[in-house]
């Protein structure tokens, strides 16, 4: 264990107390971790959404060995004000990270580093570590692990009898995610050995994946023996540090010569696949509580025997009664439940419609010339405006290292390129900006923009908005060099971000970012200076449909390569 390990404050929303959970649930989920993890390397602070701060007792038989406190939000650092929780900030720093993912993640790498032996709890971030990396706003995987199913099951939980009677659409599709093929890194020697444990199982008899039933474990019992199928084998060797077997292993020549076309598909055991990882444990809680309601209502849950399986399959991974026990979840025994008919599930798993691919017009393939060509066949054409300040620009020379993107690990020709963009926002910005006013620099990256306006107008506050963590750290460390007083970090997603603002300044920000951030722009009243970057092949998303203007839809197909207007 490391010691002088910085001490970091996590915030919690909290509305209500409900059975043996906190809702808003993301505060259940992250307590669930915390207790998974064994992680006390947090003060944990509970801000009740009301405008009373609450009874005491609140903190007490429900965070297990956590020291909780509570606080009311007025009461939180300034800059975490300005997020939805939850959040964590290091004391007395201007560094934030918000939105359940990022908080999530950053428990885990900080239990890790505190900790070297945990090697288990690294292992949630999964293959290359981007388990929920990927950010909601695009990322339909994320979306539903963040947002969709534990909304989902909080209205379920708070619906009229009424509303309950039907599955949440997104339980629904999550239970149709379970039933998809995996795709697992070096799965074509994974597929070749099952294929091979399916031969041997013909000429001996014995059950394959699908046919046999797992036997139904008592309270508190865990299974003692290895699991019978291949995934299942290799999904618990990995969570016990075991190796496979060496019969496993070996390979007849006729299975190697199989097609790869040929080898069967693998089944899930945990959410994401082969492997127990950080968004079975966001799933839990909320469908611990969708089943125990669905119970207490005597649903029958025979359109859900994948979700009742993994619910009954991450109780079997070790550490996680334990954690439930401390957080008094009094988890399901629940029997194996027979698939029901196709037909039966076909009528029940709607999908929400914001979820469905919008597939009209997918001869078009679209590109600049093509779409130019049609927009001005249509009477729509681009126009160009002189620049509003040509006689202003920026002495490099004259400013400290710092302020230079250079210092953002970039060559010097494009360092050279970027100076000459920032000469051009950071213009029209310092037109814009009045004594006072906070200036948000959504998707900022190393800081390029918002380090050179902190610098230049010490009188505004700036805030670097960015999600990845990385990027966001050099930021901050050029920023510690210059010696900035007047400026924020926050690692959280656009959505994340709820603080009214004067000015938003976005630099190339990727695909739909651009749009997004105007979004937020618009929604704050805020003025904005926005340069976007090549949108490539855009696509529908949950948050748009494109094209998003009313004469292009007439004319274009959503399938495009836009043409940056600025």
């Amino acid at each position: 264990m490391k010691d002088n390990v910085a001490e970091e404050h996590l915030y919690l929303a909290f509305s209500h107390q409900y059975r043996d959970s906190i809702f808003p649930l993301h505060t259940s989920i992250s307590l669930f971790l915390l207790s998974y993890c064994d992680c006390k390397l947090f003060k944990v602070f509970l801000v009740p959404t009301g405008e009373d701060v609450g009874d005491p007792c609140v903190t007490k038989n429900l965070a297990g060995d956590l020291d909780v406190h509570l606080i009311s939000r007025c009461q939180l650092p300034v800059v975490v004000q300005s997020c939805s929780l939850p959040a964590v900030v290091v004391k007395d720093d201007k560094f934030c990270r918000a939105g359940l993912s990022v908080v999530l993640r950053h428990i885990i790498q900080k239990t890790f580093e505190a900790d070297p032996s945990k090697k288990d709890v690294l292992a949630l971030l999964g293959f290359k570590k981007t388990c929920l990396k990927a950010c909601a706003e695009v990322s339909q995987w994320t979306r539903l692990c963040e947002i969709s199913i534990p909304l989902a099951v909080e209205r379920f939980l708070t619906g009229s009898p009424e509303h309950c009677q039907a599955i949440p659409p997104d339980i629904l599709l999550f239970e149709r995610k379970l039933g998809e093929p995996v795709r697992v890194h070096n799965d074509d020697k994974i597929r070749r050995q099952k294929l091979q444990q399916q031969k041997a199982g013909a000429k001996t008899g014995v059950p394959v994946l699908g046919e046999e039933a797992t036997e139904e474990l008592k309270p508190g019992e865990v299974h003692d023996h290895p699991p019978s199928s291949l995934e299942l084998n290799v999904a618990f060797s990995k969570l016990l540090t075991q190796e496979t077997p060496d019969a496993i292993n070996r390979e007849a020549p006729h299975i190697r010569r199989t097609k790869t076309s040929d080898l069967p598909l693998l089944d899930h055991v945990f959410a994401e696949g082969l492997y127990f990882t950080v968004a079975d444990l966001v799933l839990l809680p909320c469908i611990h509580q969708f089943l125990v309601s669905s119970k207490k209502q005597g649903k029958n849950l025979v359109n859900l025997p994948l979700i009742t399986s993994w619910y009954r399959r991450v109780q079997e991974v070790p550490g996680v009664k334990k954690a439930a026990g401390k957080c008094n979840m009094e988890l399901l025994q629940l029997p194996e439940l027979m698939t029901a008919p196709k037909e039966q599930l076909q009528d029940s798993a709607s999908v929400p419609d914001e979820l469905e691919e919008d597939n009209e017009d997918s001869h078009f393939t679209g590109g600049p010339r093509p779409t130019m060509t049609k927009l001005m066949e249509n009477g729509i054409e681009a126009k160009f405006s002189p620049h509003p300040y040509p006689s202003w620009t920026l002495d490099w020379t004259s400013l400290p290292s710092a302020v230079s993107p250079g210092e953002g690990k970039m060559s010097r020709d494009r360092a050279l390129r970027k100076q000459q963009q920032l000469n051009n926002l950071v213009a029209a910005v310092t037109k814009l900006a009045k004594p006072g006013d906070l200036i948000v620099d959504f998707c900022s990256g190393g800081g390029h923009v918002g380090i050179v306006l902190a610098y230049m107008m010490p009188s505004c506050q700036v805030i670097l908005i960015e999600n990845k963590e990385l990027s966001l750290i050099r930021a901050k460390d050029r920023s510690d060099e210059l010696g900035l007083n007047n400026i924020w970090f926050i690692q959280a997603n656009l959505d994340y971000f709820i603080g009214t603002f004067n000015i938003g300044v976005a630099l190339h920000a990727c695909g739909v970012a651009t749009d997004m951030v105007i979004e937020h722009c618009l929604r704050a009243r805020a003025a904005f200076v926005i340069s976007p970057c090549c949108y490539g092949f855009i696509q529908n998303i949950v948050k748009f449909k494109y094209p998003r203007s009313h004469q292009f839809k007439e004319i274009l197909s959503y399938k495009l390569r836009s043409v940056e207007i600025i």
